[in-house]
């Protein structure tokens, strides 16, 4: 058991090792950070969307700028847009689950806020739903996905699509970007 467990903390390390020599996804991060900055700055919104545990990575990642990251200093506005389970589970059972990301886009999203999905396999048909959406509405998309991109590649503004197609490998690299943009954008946004 012991070396499989070695095993597993390996091809983890071996992912982000591969994550650190591919300098498109490093400038694409870099990018992220600048705009999720700007958005701020200007007044507007981040929303993030995901399933299953890429949903509990999108209310993670909310929750680094709407609480705190390193620093003690006021909320951000980002939400996880999953966290209405009334919302949801209405829209789900009136209309599908395809649309539960695009309807609530639909609503509250505004030109220049930016949505974040998360989605191993890239081909998430509500989040796919969602961005397009959100290119209706001049809002900035950010695809987190596997080594594909899957559909999202196409849709996505800005794709971080993890080298690796194994979905536990790929989620743990998803947090570090994710924590890597938080961490950024927290330094960018309140330096002095």
């Amino acid at each position: 058991m012991n070396e499989k467990i070695k095993k597993i903390i390996q091809d983890s390390i071996e992912t982000k090792q591969k994550l650190l020599q591919d300098e498109k996804i490093i400038e694409t991060i870099d990018k992220v950070v600048d705009n999720i900055t700007n958005a701020f700055k200007n007044g507007k919104r981040v929303y993030f969307c995901g399933n299953g545990g890429s949903a509990a990575d999108a209310q993670h990642l909310a929750a680094e700028f709407s609480g705190r990251f390193y620093r003690d200093r006021k909320a951000l506005p980002a939400e996880a847009l999953h966290c209405n389970t009334s919302y949801l589970t209405a829209v789900a059972n009136d209309y599908g689950y395809d649309v539960v990301y695009s309807r609530i886009i639909d609503g509250i999203g505004r030109e220049g806020d930016l949505l974040v999905g998360l989605s191993t396999s890239g081909n998430s048909k509500n989040i796919v739903r969602a961005f397009e959406k959100a290119k209706e509405k001049k809002m900035i998309t950010v695809g987190f996905t596997g080594n594909s991109g899957g559909e999202m590649r196409s849709c996505s503004d800005y794709l971080i699509n993890i080298p690796s197609a194994d979905t536990p490998r790929v989620q743990e690299s998803h947090i570090m970007a994710g924590h890597i943009i938080c961490q950024l954008v927290e330094e960018k946004y309140f330096e002095s």
